[in-house]
């Protein structure tokens, strides 16, 4: 599934393709996706004035002061093209612009979705109204991640990824951020102690800064919006590396699944 850093590739890869174009025709290929598709013919003659993020959300604002909201779900794709360009396979929403550019939404598996939303009711919207701070911002320090863990008995790696907590840490770069703190992802988060939340606080803006800086992590269907994959899977120290040495210590890298996910460790550099 596309995180943070993936998204925000891709909204930094639209923006300058999409600012101030004005819609002049959309298509949907099909009705639902993982929910049912809003009417979008009402964007007819729209101008999109601002291409955002909120978490793992893609936000183009529109001067009727609607928003569109978009979910890339586990292999939603953007891709700009010519509008002369043809239907590509698992091509589910064509957007033409007055440019003669046109942007499609492709998703194999279908687990995407969108919404439109009005500005005013954006934040109040389910999507959003329960959503924590953004990891890059200054809102989320070590005062607010020490908050969110005191006294909690689940797992750091658990609180971490937990959106109410702070969005965006998903799977793989909460592997990579607890390494970097040396922090094992089972210990119980009331544990950690105040010093290495600190730590972790600063590993996660960290990795997520080097992610989106790489262009993201390319795993398995994820590409920017030119069709380029994300590199910052070169730079991954555990996630996906069962087996193989640590380049810091040398030991085995270990694999454990937490929450039905599959968490890498360092067992020697991780407590």
């Amino acid at each position: 599934m596309p995180e943070l850093p993936e998204v925000e590739t891709v909204r930094a890869g639209l923006e300058p393709l999409l600012m101030n174009r004005t819609i002049s025709a959309v298509s949907c290929f099909r009705q639902q996706l993982r929910y049912p598709l809003p009417d979008l013919s009402g964007l007819v003659g729209q101008q999109i004035v601002a291409v955002a993020r909120r978490s793992k959300y893609l936000l183009l604002q529109l001067d009727s002061d609607q928003i569109l909201v978009w979910h890339l779900g586990m292999t939603g794709q953007f891709h700009m093209l010519s509008e002369a360009s043809e239907k590509g396979a698992h091509e589910h929403v064509r957007i033409d612009l007055a440019d003669g550019q046109s942007l499609r939404y492709r998703d194999a598996r279908r687990f995407g979705y969108a919404g439109l939303i009005r500005a005013e009711q954006l934040l109040s919207h389910p999507w959003f109204a329960k959503l924590g701070p953004e990891p890059l911002s200054e809102a989320f320090d070590s005062s607010h991640l020490a908050g969110v863990c005191q006294a909690r008995k689940a797992p750091i790696k658990t609180v971490i990824m937990d959106a109410a907590n702070v969005v965006g840490v998903g799977n793989i770069y909460a592997a990579e951020s607890l390494f970097r703190a040396g922090i094992h992802p089972a210990r119980a988060a009331g544990r950690v102690s105040k010093i290495r939340l600190a730590l972790l606080t600063d590993s996660i803006k960290q990795v997520l800064a080097e992610a989106i800086a790489a262009g993201g992590s390319t795993i398995s269907d994820f590409v920017k919006a030119d069709g380029k994959p994300g590199y910052f899977a070169h730079s991954f120290q555990v996630y996906g590396r069962e087996g193989e040495a640590c380049f810091l210590c040398e030991k085995q890298i270990k694999r454990m699944v937490q929450a039905g996910r599959s968490s890498f460790y360092c067992p020697a550099c991780q407590h």
